[in-house]
């Protein structure tokens, strides 16, 4: 059989009830060879076949099986945890008697690039993210499928489980004409991949059977992908035809922020961030990726040499939406993305928006942005706190941090639009410990 990978789930374990103490992996996956079949596949075996397998091949892979095992699926069980296929059967991988090859579409069918993008559900069928907003926890629990643009994509979070397993979360923001900012979450590291590769306010997507809940701590609704869950990036049809008009007229007009300033909420845990660079080092990097830098996250032992918090508050405070947090227009002091919020359910508040230049001994990164809670920590002050003082304290304040040896944990990505190439956010900066210091001179590149 060959086909067009669609849908890849994340190798799993289970305890082996034949062999007591051990377990047995296993992971499925969905291929089509045509508009109308698709049907799924699933291996099970030792952890070392099954992870070989599975890291051969990723979503839009085309592959070619040999000697699968045909089996009936018992559709009522089968399809609460897999994609709903219009076949009556499944295929089984056995590591004894089947072969997995991959190869470029282009060697097998050209056709097949076709099915990428073509949806595995009804292209009408689907709920508009107002209509998910609008009936709100009616649709708690539901599993339905979304045709929408991408705002933005975060940052992918890793963590451990209780029981001492790796798991991971990315959220992606969503809009569509309805609603400007929903929330999908990916926990698999397939979806998280395949998430990673889309460009925000210039990819579709339609995700079918997606399920949807209600986040109490959030008070919105959200979705999550689930081993049902195939996505298709760019769908080829009429109804995502017209959201791409949408998102070129949205762009062309400036009704929407940069992508880079969503998810502020974003965090990442600063003790995965081990890597030391010096300035010289990122800006050969940057060179060196002809524009396309992937996010580097890092520390540099440095200082600030430039912080103008003491000319004028203007120049150091913006206010933010309180539903989205993005900076809203400064001439109306109102937020252009929540424009289907009504003005008695949203407000403003001020927060830090600073640009800083970063300096160690072999230059300087200029504009660096130090904002929100990360400024608050770094000045030791809230918003609050800031405007009680007086301009002889702000110049004090400033002095306390400028050219004062410190560890800086930043994240760099570029940024054509950004003045300098590259965008640099800060996101943690503390007088460096002196012992530390002595230990990581100013000359050392890179240390874990």
């Amino acid at each position: 059989v060959i086909g067009l990978v669609i849908g890849k789930t994340d190798v799993r374990s289970f305890p082996d009830r034949k062999n007591i103490g051990t377990e047995r992996y296993t992971f499925s996956f969905t291929i089509r060879d045509s508009p109308t079949y698709f049907i799924n596949v699933q291996s099970w075996g030792r952890e070392e076949y099954i992870r070989s397998l599975s890291e051969s091949f990723r979503v839009g892979d085309c592959v070619t099986i040999e000697n699968p095992l045909i089996q009936s699926k018992e559709a009522e069980r089968e399809e609460k945890f897999n994609p709903v296929t219009p076949s009556g059967y499944k295929l089984l991988l056995s590591e004894n008697h089947s072969v997995v090859k991959t190869s470029s579409c282009y060697d097998t069918d050209t056709r097949l690039l076709a099915l990428l993008h073509l949806p595995v559900k009804d292209p009408q069928d689907y709920y508009s993210l107002g209509d998910i907003v609008a009936n709100g926890q009616s649709l708690h629990g539901r599993v339905l499928n979304v045709l929408a643009a991408v705002m933005a994509v975060g940052e992918p979070k890793y963590f451990m489980t209780s029981d001492k397993r790796k798991g991971q979360r990315c959220e992606v923001k969503l809009y569509d004409e309805t609603e400007r900012s929903f929330p999908i979450v990916c926990w698999d590291n397939e979806s998280i991949q395949l998430a990673q590769s889309w460009i925000p306010q210039e990819t579709v997507i339609f995700a079918s059977d997606v399920r949807i809940n209600f986040d109490k701590f959030r008070n919105c609704m959200t979705a999550t992908v689930i081993s049902k869950t195939i996505i298709t990036t760019n769908p080829e049809t009429a109804e995502a035809n017209v959201l791409f008009s949408f998102i070129k007229e949205s762009a062309q007009a400036g009704a929407l922020p940069s992508p880079m300033k969503e998810l502020p909420n974003e965090t990442i845990n600063l003790e995965t961030v081990v890597d030391v660079y010096t300035v010289e080092q990122l800006k050969e990097k940057a060179l060196q990726s002809d524009g396309k830098l992937e996010p580097v996250h890092g520390i540099i032992y440095g200082y600030i040499s430039t912080l103008d918090i003491d000319e004028s508050v203007s120049r150091v405070l913006r206010n933010r939406c309180s539903v989205c947090r993005f900076i809203v227009n400064e001439v109306s002091n109102s937020c252009t993305f929540c424009t289907d919020v009504s003005p008695e359910a949203k407000s403003t508040f001020a927060s830090f928006d600073i640009l800083v230049d970063v300096t160690d001994h072999t230059g300087t990164l200029r504009s660096c942005y130090l904002a929100d809670c990360v400024a608050e920590d770094t000045l030791g002050c809230t918003v609050t706190e800031f405007l009680m003082l007086e301009d002889d304290q702000r110049t004090a304040l400033k002095w306390q941090l400028l050219l004062e040896r410190s560890k800086i944990y930043f994240k760099v990505t570029s940024s054509p639009n950004w003045r300098t190439g590259l965008k640099v956010n800060l996101l943690s900066c503390k007088l460096a410990d002196p012992i530390e210091a002595r230990l990581i001179p100013f000359g050392q590149t890179r240390s874990n």
